[in-house]
């Protein structure tokens, strides 16, 4: 079935205003820090970011499962695989930074909230909660000002994050029967809950800490638990 052009209008709008978005916040975070441009493994993380805005725009535009899936599911695969690179530019060119980090982190989240509405339609809009989880956090962390405190980083907590991206990607492209989708959609909704948890009882027993004593920010919840190649 063809998308209504109206419909693929909103989602190339949709796109390009969130590139708009990217950029501004981009431009702000780099004349904040004193900073005249990016380095190399930020234009890998901004390459990124138009990848997850293709992906966006495809959403909104109504891309469904099937054939119609396979821009999407290139466009998606492609930033994931970009998310191991700008990590390992970062350390080889000893350009790592705050910022760079923070922007990474922010294009995961965005493209596991992206690619989390066209897995909710097939499997159910329980999905969504994955891809929502990390905003929840950051909404609660303006009441519970203890929540945005650092956490120290955990391996197992990456390979969570990656699995997010890669069956969320794959559960949209279709290659799976739906029961087997949605079993690993459940899965890795679980092993999210958990690192989130167990991110959520540590920064508990230490929201009492001196601020000199906790983790440098930037490494709070929603960071960990949702990102993938972390610089």
């Amino acid at each position: 079935m063809d998308t209504p052009p109206l419909q693929s209008l909103a989602g190339l709008a949709a796109g390009i205003a969130v590139v708009a978005v990217v950029h501004g916040l981009l431009g702000r975070g780099l004349d904040r820090r004193g900073l005249h441009g990016l380095g190399p493994a930020d234009r890998v993380t901004l390459l990124r970011a138009w990848l997850t805005c293709g992906v966006l725009a495809l959403v909104v535009g109504g891309t469904g499962q099937g054939r119609a899936t396979t821009p999407l599911v290139v466009l998606a695969g492609t930033a994931l695989a970009l998310d191991a690179v700008d990590g390992w530019v970062a350390r080889r060119t000893g350009t790592a930074s705050a910022l760079g980090a923070r922007f990474d982190m922010e294009v995961d989240a965005l493209l596991i909230m992206v690619l989390s509405v066209p897995a909710a339609r097939a499997a159910g809009w329980w999905v969504l909660t994955i891809g929502l989880a990390r905003y929840a956090v950051l909404a609660a962390a303006v009441v519970a000002t203890w929540l945005g405190a650092g956490v120290a980083p955990r391996r197992w907590r990456k390979v969570v994050a990656a699995v997010q991206g890669v069956v969320l990607t794959v559960a949209v492209s279709g290659l799976l029967p739906a029961w087997s989708a949605t079993v690993a959609l459940a899965v890795a909704a679980a092993l999210l809950g958990v690192s989130f948890l167990t991110e959520v009882v540590e920064l508990w027993r230490r929201r009492a800490a001196p601020v000199g004593t906790r983790v440098a920010a930037g490494t709070g919840v929603g960071v960990r638990g949702l990102t993938v190649g972390h610089r």
